[in-house]
């Protein structure tokens, strides 16, 4: 299946994050941070994972409630858990096509208030997720690198928009 864009950044995302967890070790992934809200690596992938679970549970069905995120604590602690879950979602996003992007759906999400329903898009909503997963792996780089831990996937954590800047400036 030929995908878009949106989705191969997706597909790449992922596969960045399966290429570190491969290379983490598992001490590494439970161990808090205190300079990074005393939060660990898992717990960030955990997170992340929660929402790409919700997404896939609920965009075929039109409804993805980001609220009822399972939270699995395996995911948090286990580095070969998490590694497993990104191959699943990986197969998840080959099986979306550039046809499905304008879908519309209604997501909730906790807004501190009534978290009532909201109208958006899978291809909305795939911006999110990219947007959350890189936010997401630059707290990792954060918290890895204070922990000792150097090594990752090129480009992990970084922006497509700011890699594309750099790309251009460099042919200045």
């Amino acid at each position: 299946m030929q995908n878009c864009s949106l989705i191969e950044a997706h597909l790449s995302s992922l596969g960045q994050g399966i290429s570190f967890l491969k290379h983490i070790p598992a001490e590494a992934y439970r161990a808090p941070c205190q300079g990074v809200f005393n939060s660990s690596i898992g717990g960030h992938i955990r997170h992340n994972l929660d929402h790409y679970l919700a997404f896939a549970k609920g965009w075929e069905e039109g409804r993805i409630d980001y609220d009822a995120r399972e939270r699995n604590p395996d995911l948090e602690t286990d580095p070969e858990v998490a590694l497993a879950l990104m191959e699943q979602l990986k197969t998840t996003m080959e099986g979306l096509s550039e046809a499905d992007l304008d879908r519309p759906l209604q997501i909730r999400m906790d807004d501190g208030g009534d978290s009532s329903w909201s109208g958006t898009s899978l291809r909305r909503e795939l911006q999110f997720l990219l947007s959350h997963t890189i936010h997401h792996y630059a707290l990792v780089v954060s918290i890895a690198t204070r922990n000792g831990f150097t090594e990752f996937p090129e480009a992990f954590g970084v922006a497509p928009s700011t890699l594309n800047y750099q790309r251009l400036a460099s042919q200045l």
